[in-house]
Order: C-alpha cells, then structure tokens, then sequence
C-alpha cells in the first residue's frame, strides 16, 4: 500500500477526540506527507459540499473527524469514488467505527490511517442518500430525533437510553414489507430497521450474521409493544440470537420497500430525517475504501 501523501482532512469543530484537533493535526504532519487540506464544519449536514471541495484536490486519503452523523454525510459524498477514506471516531456513538474495529483512541485511529489495511464496504440508499450503519423507522426513528441535538451533547449514550423509554409505547402502524419485490411482512410493527452492519444503537447486536461487505442489506422487524414485551426483546437480543426473540423477525436482500399505514420519522446512521409513509432501500455493493485494523492485530 503506498503512504499516502496528500491529506484532506474533513472536521466537525465541536466534536472531540483526545487532544482534538490540534493533536489530529500533529499526528498526521508526524508522518512524511506532502500536501494538507483542512476543512472544518459546525454541523454534519454541512460536511458534503466541504468534502467536495477536499475531492477536488485530488488527496491520497480523505480524514473525516466526527460521529456516525459526521460519517455518513461523508460517505454519501465519496461513495464510488476512488479516495479511501479515515476514520477519527470523536462522536457519541460511533457505530461503524466500533464495528470496524477502529477504537476510539486518536493515536491508534491515525496510525490505522496510515499503516492499517484497506477494506471495501457497502452502503445502503434511501431517499438518494448512503447510509453505513442503519436506516430506521419507528420506535428507532423517533427515539433517535428526541435524542438529536443537545440532548445528546449533554448526556452522550445515556440519550438514547432516556428517550427509548419515552417511546416504548408509541405507535405500530400497519406495515407492509417487501424484500427483492416478494411480500414478507404485513402486520403491525413498532420498528423497521434496515442494517448494513450487526451492532446498532445502544450498542444492541441486532443482525447476528450481518457483515458491511458481503452485498446484502439485513432486514429486522420488531412488533414488541409496551415496556414489558421491549423489555423481553431486548433481553433475548442480549444473551441470544436476536431473532430468537418473538418480537423479532429478519431476513437479508439486496432491496426493501416499506409502506407504513401513518407517517413516521425514520433515521439514517443516527441521524433524524423527515417523516414518511413509504420509501425504499437497496444495497450499493463495494461503495467505498475505508482504513481499518490490520488482520493480524497491528496498527
């Protein structure tokens, strides 16, 4: 693999990670690169017209400093695009960079970047935009708008925690599913979730066979209701296969389309989109390169 030499880095400003930004900037000069692009934004949804810039120099390795929200708006930017891309996990909850394997240690993060092994991913879409982790709607979808924003500042993991409990007793609309076109699920449901890795929010192992690059899309239904049956669905997720539970019901496909009987807010990668009745996912196999721990253990 050839040492990368132009750099652009890409940064949510009120995002942190060790010694921050400054360290960030130490680390990478550390190494003998020719070129630094440095972008910083205030807010995810401002990453993408910075990281078209940072393509527009043509960089070696694209540097994204932030959340899953920071990551995906990222990503959606260079899916298919040649530039592989580095992740510095300084958010809350850091979903694809845990289930990489990218710890959150600034230091190792960018010697990951620099000496740690290349690996095509797949993205999910909805709506025209990429997502990495997960696409939800539902209990997921609204749990994750109420815990947008400053509540998440102020009480980080514990956010989502706080505002499940709110909605364990919200609604389950009609929903109709179908997968690769053939109809698999018509019934109430609390909660859809379209996965492109296993371990989600809260740090939940909701598809137990699902890998980020084997060009499926994992598919979960919950029709738990009320404290005590999401209760007994989380439990069974925690000690055994989660669709062991009766409350859970999965598959895999390269396509999904979902009709709800009532508008609700779904998510992308954490973060809050509008509400909807009906959209659609497919699976974009082998849409970006990104760093990761070496298989040997290795930086």
């Amino acid at each position: 693999m050839r040492t990368p030499r132009k750099i652009a880095v890409v940064a949510h400003q009120k995002k942190t990670l060790g010694g921050g930004l400054d360290e960030l900037r130490r680390r990478l000069t550390d190494h003998d690169i020719k070129d630094l692009f440095w972008y910083e934004v205030p807010k995810s949804r401002k990453a993408p017209g910075k990281v078209r810039q940072a393509l527009a120099e043509k960089p070696d390795l694209l540097v994204v400093w932030g959340g899953d929200g920071m990551v995906q708006r990222t990503l959606d930017v260079v899916a298919g695009k040649p530039v592989p891309v580095a992740i510095m996990p300084a958010g809350t909850g850091n979903l694809l960079a845990g289930n990489l394997g990218i710890p959150t240690d600034l230091e190792q993060a960018v010697e990951i970047a620099f000496t740690g092994a290349r690996r095509r991913l797949d993205l999910g879409k909805l709506g025209g935009e990429h997502f990495a982790v997960m696409a939800g709607v539902g209990f997921d979808g609204a749990m994750i708008k109420d815990a947008d924003g400053a509540l998440k500042d102020r009480l980080g993991k514990l956010a989502y925690v706080w505002t499940g409990i709110r909605h364990v007793d919200g609604e389950a609309p009609r929903t109709k599913i179908k997968v690769d076109g053939v109809p698999w699920f018509d019934d109430e449901a609390s909660c859809v979730l379209i996965g492109n890795v296993g371990t989600i929010t809260g740090g939940v192992r909701a598809f137990d066979d699902a890998a980020p690059d084997d060009g499926w899309l994992d598919v979960g239904v919950a029709t738990a209701q009320g404290a005590l049956q999401w209760a007994r669905a989380l439990g069974t997720m925690a000690v055994k296969r989660s669709d062991s539970s009766p409350f859970v019901r999965t598959t895999r496909a390269r396509k999904v389309s979902v009709k709800l009987e009532s508008k609700l807010e779904y998510e992308l990668d954490g973060g809050a989109r509008t509400r909807t009745k009906s959209f659609q996912a497919s699976v974009v196999p082998g849409a970006v390169e990104v760093c990761v721990p070496r298989s040997d253990g290795a930086a």
